[in-house]
């Protein structure tokens, strides 16, 4: 029976999310699994992933098969590296303390690396609202500016209407007594 680690889709049209799984590779895509290893929701950003290390390690050491997306899922969760620093110990390349210590490394850069770009997202969000709010602020003074001037010009026009009446008023009463 050959085994694979491989997504199982869930979730609505266009708003897929997965479920990583261990299955017999003829069984369908969304149908019966051996085990559920963990989970893979790309619609977040960073895409959200929740997976069982040890479990899906031990999948692997006993010869499951991950298609290409598990693969990198995997790759990123840093379980491939884990496999390969624990083949080094076998064959007595290096101890497990150094493997250990390569694999924290690792997690360390790589956490940084995530924290870095949830960080710059979070930057950049507030910058666009910073924009939005500096572009509305400009909108608004250039209503308010415009209301102004069309203010000005109708108390201009009613003052000129306004003389004009009075003068209209005073030749009249000039024509009035002579």
């Amino acid at each position: 029976m050959a085994v694979k680690i491989r997504l199982q889709r869930h979730g609505k049209k266009n708003f897929a999310f997965f479920h990583i799984v261990v299955a017999d590779s003829r069984a369908p895509r969304d149908g019966r699994f051996i085990e559920q290893l963990g989970s893979y929701n790309p619609n977040t950003n960073p895409a959200t992933i929740i997976l069982n290390d040890e479990k899906a390690l031990a999948w692997l050491n006993v010869g499951a098969q991950p298609t290409l997306t598990v693969r990198r899922i995997l790759s990123y969760e840093g379980v491939l590296l884990r496999k390969h620093l624990a083949e080094g110990v076998a064959k007595g390349a290096l101890t497990q303390e150094q493997a250990d210590a390569k694999f924290e490394a690792w997690k360390a850069q790589k956490d940084a690396k995530v924290d870095a770009k949830v960080a710059g997202l979070k930057n950049e969000a507030i910058a666009k609202a910073k924009e939005a709010k500096a572009a509305e602020s400009k909108v608004k003074e250039a209503r308010a500016e415009a209301i102004a001037k069309k203010k000005a010009e109708a108390e201009e026009a009613a003052r000129a209407a306004a003389e004009e009446a009075a003068k209209a008023a005073e030749e009249a009463e000039a024509q009035a007594e002579a």
